[in-house]
């Protein structure tokens, strides 16, 4: 299982959010999703689900949830296992960042990965061998 390109949660938020109709995140995080070779992970499933869910101003019914994450079923997937829990502690410490930033790392890396689409990571930052894209700074081309 590889990938070319990994997406955090907020990809995947503003990709369908109550404003991603008309809005510049929305229209970015939706190109990002129709480049080929995307790859995610349970853990990106899971904050997707929990944060449409509990945010109510992103208006994401239960029902859109459902159909988002069967489309999401076609993309390389990354399952939490205690082998890319301990890469994640390793990256922590390794990058300085939080864990949960660092298992989206991990996930990344072990898709094989060589760009992270993720405004929670510094622009343009190397993280080992896996830049940091932040697609919401304009302008900004998506790699090839």
């Amino acid at each position: 299982m590889t990938a070319k390109s990994f997406v955090d949660t907020n990809i995947l938020l503003y990709a369908v959010g109550a404003d991603s109709s008309g809005d510049f995140k929305g229209a970015r995080a939706r190109a990002v999703l129709r480049e080929p070779g995307i790859g995610l992970s349970a853990q990106v499933l899971q904050e997707f689900a929990a944060n449409a869910l509990s945010k109510k101003a992103l208006q994401i019914s239960e029902a859109k949830i459902d159909g988002v994450l069967h489309v999401l079923e076609e993309f390389p997937c990354v399952p939490i296992t205690p082998s890319l829990v301990r890469s994640a502690l390793v990256l922590r410490t390794r990058h300085q960042i939080s864990y949960w930033d660092a298992a989206i790392l991990a996930a990344a890396q072990s898709l094989g990965c060589d760009t992270l689409f993720s405004e929670d990571f510094n622009h343009g930052q190397l993280y080992g061998s896996v830049r940091a894209i932040n697609p919401f700074l304009a302008p900004v081309s998506l790699p090839t």
